[in-house]
């Protein structure tokens, strides 16, 4: 499978309420996540761990072969409500319509949600809000997945593909949750357990 760490060097994402850039966040969970799949013998691609990937389709592109494509990010919330970041917290998952194979894309995303839910952490709600969000309606209401489907990664992809976004990094206290070595592996184990639980038996060794 392929991991994508989210964003890159001169577009890294969000401020962090710490005050740190997000592609920071997504890259030490995405190493959490490779050593986590490697433990459970996958075969895993390490896709964006230099900053070097700014062309979106690229990433898929060098995912060619891959049986998922799983895309780490944390979240944030619209500029004006940056003022009230902290009552937004949770985890989001994304698949596109239009991916290839958007069925498996949806039963991933729905498994890495079933275990993150299961160890521990809350979906948010805030992206399928109509005024507060964006407007992604649900695809699993239950384990926090939305449909976004002209996500880049999802539907450039030719392999099922999920977005992770794992928690609200301008909420202060989601944030210093999530710097915590410990929580970020909790985490990646909870997707690499929902990545086991859709991923083909072919993907072993």
């Amino acid at each position: 499978m392929a991991v994508d760490v989210g964003h890159y060097a001169a577009e890294p994402g969000v401020i962090s309420a710490s005050g740190w850039p997000e592609f920071e966040y997504n890259r030490d969970l995405a190493f959490e996540l490779v050593s986590e799949l490697q433990k459970a013998d996958l075969r895993v691609r390490l896709i964006g761990a230099h900053g070097d990937y700014e062309e979106l389709h690229h990433r898929t592109r060098d995912a060619a072969g891959a049986d998922l494509f799983v895309s780490i990010h944390h979240d944030s919330v619209k500029e004006r409500l940056l003022p009230q970041a902290d009552q937004f917290s949770g985890f989001s998952l994304f698949v596109s319509r239009i991916n290839a194979k958007a069925d498996q894309s949806l039963l991933c995303a729905s498994a890495i949600g079933r275990e993150m839910r299961a160890a521990g952490f809350a979906p948010s709600r805030y992206h399928a809000d109509p005024v507060l969000g964006e407007n992604r309606p649900f695809a699993d209401e239950a384990n926090g997945v939305h449909y976004y489907d002209n996500l880049a990664v999802g539907r450039s992809a030719a392999m099922p593909s999920v977005l992770v976004e794992a928690g609200v990094i301008v909420n202060r206290a989601e944030d210093e949750r999530l710097r915590e070595p410990a929580v970020r592996q909790q985490i990646a184990k909870a997707i690499a357990q929902g990545v086991k639980q859709c991923l083909p038996s072919s993907t072993s060794r």
